[in-house]
């Protein structure tokens, strides 16, 4: 079972980093359908919890990697992340009161429409992060939200915000959506402590394997085309919703 977890998170790693999810959607459903394989069951809610965690490692390792080779906007992802880091504490909370097939429904519709709007190529409004759009801090405060309740790091959101709303390169706010994910990270994991949800040695494993994945992500994420990236993306968020309305409401 331990190595089953650290598979998980190592593609959860790898994929994290590529894509600036954080690596929760390849954690969190993954957990569910692994876990009962070695005769565990794990709610959503733990499996979120450990994410958190997880996500705190894509966060440390991707950013790290991205700042080396200077695709970090980092002022704008200090401008933005307080509101995600606000917003985490608010989803957190949610996450800690809220039946699991709603967390999932929340999940799956997330995954949809941030799929949609990249598969859609809205058109960019080029704007100065200096003097944001109205826009963007609620966006991005929602980015928190779904962090803290889904534990998916918010870069479904974050990305096509930064990419779509505000003009960043995807590979620049891909970047920039992994070093804000890592602040974000940490308020998350403490709120679900507190609530008795975060199984430390569950999450401790986890964490190891997406130290090792999002390190060889973010220096595999270079030689991906952009466009390619942008369908890679939407096909993974596409697939993920369709497990957990499966799971949860089939």
């Amino acid at each position: 079972m331990i190595l089953a977890i650290l598979a998980v998170g190592l593609l959860a790693g790898v994929l994290g980093a590529i894509l600036g999810l954080g690596g929760g959607v390849v954690v969190v459903p993954a957990l569910e359908f692994v876990l009962p394989l070695f005769g565990r069951d794990i709610t959503i809610q733990q499996a979120v919890a450990a994410s958190q965690v997880g996500v705190l490692a894509v966060g440390l390792s991707g950013a790290a990697a991205y700042l080396q080779r200077g695709l970090v906007r980092a002022r704008v992802g200090y401008l933005l992340s307080p509101y995600t880091v606000v917003g985490g504490a608010m989803g957190s909370l949610l996450g800690l009161v809220l039946p699991a097939r709603w967390v999932a429904l929340v999940f799956a519709l997330l995954l949809l429409y941030s799929a949609y709007t990249l598969l859609r190529g809205m058109k960019r409004i080029e704007v100065e992060l200096d003097t944001p759009s109205p826009l963007v801090p609620p966006a991005m405060t929602f980015a928190g939200v779904m962090s803290g309740l889904l534990g998916i790091g918010g870069g479904t959101v974050q990305v096509p915000v930064m990419n779509l709303l505000a003009g960043i390169p995807i590979r620049e706010a891909i970047a920039t959506s992994t070093f804000i994910m890592g602040l974000t990270a940490v308020g998350n994991a403490m709120v679900y402590h507190a609530g008795g949800l975060l199984d430390v040695q569950l999450a401790g494993t986890v964490a190891l394997g997406v130290l090792i994945g999002a390190r060889a992500g973010a220096s595999l994420q270079q030689r991906i085309p952009a466009a390619r990236l942008k369908l890679f993306f939407s096909i993974l968020l596409i697939f993920t919703a369709g497990q957990l309305l499966f799971k949860y409401w089939v």
